[in-house]
């Protein structure tokens, strides 16, 4: 089976969770004997050859992460310049990722990208979702293949299938909310780890301040007051 791969991370291949999972997710698919091409749209040279390969083939998955309830918007203007299918039969398929550890707060992504092959004249081959995927870039090679490992056996699930079957795909997706016990560890401990990690990450990416910084907080109170930064009255 053949299929047309895109990616949908608006990041640089070697900054993009996205690349990561895909790369491992392709480690099962190739290795139970499926093809695939891949195109990314955060390259825009590859545009054209992309919507032609999404008008030629008749197996589409679309790769690509979620931000805060948001499909990214390289996605939404590449969907925008394709035209519906003309002849029935092609399916597409989804494999959406996001940093939150619970299911539930990828379920809005979820129910939107369900609706939109119906759009270009194709059928939904399912979706596949998995939070948590925040680190993978960040916790280094070993960690980072343990987090992708789940979806080498997606990928084979996938040849053998064509798709996400709906059963397959809700048990991938791991715990819909997380259990009370799992949050008050964390409060009690877990935040702390995750406050020293971030600062640690920040600093990486060039962060010289403080993450808990609040630099406009007074300007914020001055105007609840009714007043302006030059002090007039509003």
């Amino acid at each position: 089976m053949h299929f047309v791969i895109i990616s949908a991370s608006p990041r640089a291949r070697a900054k993009s969770n996205t690349e990561k999972i895909l790369r491992r997710f392709l480690e099962g698919f190739e290795g139970a004997g499926g093809t695939a091409e891949v195109w990314y749209l955060a390259e825009r040279g590859q545009w054209p050859k992309a919507r032609e390969a999404f008008e030629q083939n008749e197996h589409i998955l679309f790769a690509l992460p979620l931000f805060v309830e948001n499909i990214p918007g390289v996605m939404l203007e590449f969907l925008e310049g394709l035209p519906p299918k003309r002849e029935p039969g092609t399916k597409v398929a989804f494999l959406l990722q996001g940093g939150f550890p619970e299911a539930s707060q990828l379920r809005c992504g979820e129910r939107y990208l369900k609706s939109l092959p119906a759009r270009f004249g194709c059928e939904c081959a399912g979706i596949l979702i998995k939070g948590d995927m925040f680190g993978v870039r960040l916790m280094g090679d070993k960690l980072g293949e343990k987090m992708t490992e789940p979806f080498v056996e997606a990928g084979r699930l996938f040849v053998g299938t064509g798709g996400f079957p709906q059963d397959a795909a809700r048990a991938f997706a791991g715990p819909e909310y997380m259990p009370q016990a799992e949050i008050k560890r964390f409060h009690r401990l877990g935040r702390h780890l995750q406050k020293f990690f971030m600062g640690q990450v920040a600093k990486k990416l060039g962060c010289k301040g403080k993450l808990d910084a609040q630099p406009y907080l007074s300007e914020v109170g001055s105007v609840k007051e009714g007043g302006s930064r030059d002090g007039t009255q509003q």
